[in-house]
């Protein structure tokens, strides 16, 4: 009996180490998606990327690099994603996981498109993401953000929050209001091991996870956003 019980332990303990690891591996990918999508905020060509600067002006980066369809024809759209703020001593805070879900948005360039990236770029937009919880154009003005490397000041740059489609390493400005984004409970504790606020991610008051998948997305945040100041 006791050999059973133990057996049963072992088995049980087995299965919660498996499924713990195809949880942090299913961030890790996310992660590493997101991160080769702000890699292509550099890479774009300046007829088709996100305007310098959008990106040097930006005080939080959110990215959801890969946007799944539910329905056929009309239906809706949901993702993960990660944002990451800048923090008071100026770096960038560790990722913060959240879910973004609405209804089905038009293609903005053609085909089908990646994901999707929001530009937070003044103090209501960061604090109405801080909450963890908002409808994008419900409260907070969102617009579709400009486009080409070089655009000049045009329409939506004063909107707290600009958005864009991605699609084959292009970018194009996006409609997202009525899009509702919700802090993701189940990565932030497979990032943190536990429980914590949007708010204390965002302000860089907890300590970035030693998972590198998570470096490497703040880094390249922090690297995509000096390369636009420096043009």
């Amino acid at each position: 009996m006791r050999k059973t019980i133990a057996a049963l332990t072992v088995g049980l303990l087995a299965a919660a180490t498996s499924i713990a690891a195809v949880a942090q591996s299913k961030v890790d990918n996310e992660l590493s998606q997101a991160t080769q999508t702000i890699q292509s905020l550099t890479g774009a060509q300046s007829t088709a990327g996100i305007p310098d600067a959008v990106l040097k002006s930006a005080k939080c980066v959110a990215v959801i690099p890969k946007m799944l369809k539910a329905g056929f024809m009309v239906g809706g759209q949901h993702g993960d994603g990660f944002a990451t703020c800048r923090t008071a001593d100026g770096r960038w805070s560790p990722p913060a996981p959240f879910q973004m879900s609405g209804a089905s948005f038009g293609a903005q360039i053609g085909g089908e498109e990646e994901g999707y990236v929001m530009m937070i770029m003044n103090d209501q937009g960061m604090q109405t993401l801080d909450s963890g919880h908002f409808k994008v154009g419900a409260g907070v003005n969102a617009a579709a953000g400009p486009v080409g490397r070089d655009a000049d000041a045009s329409g939506g740059w004063n909107a707290a929050i600009l958005t864009y489609a991605r699609a084959k390493g292009a970018y194009a400005g996006a409609t997202l209001n009525g899009a509702e984004l919700n802090q993701n409970h189940d990565a932030t504790k497979q990032l943190y091991g536990r429980q914590v606020s949007f708010t204390r991610i965002l302000d860089g008051k907890v300590t970035m996870p030693g998972d590198s998948a998570a470096h490497d997305f703040v880094s390249t945040v922090h690297q995509a956003v000096a390369s636009a100041s420096n043009q």
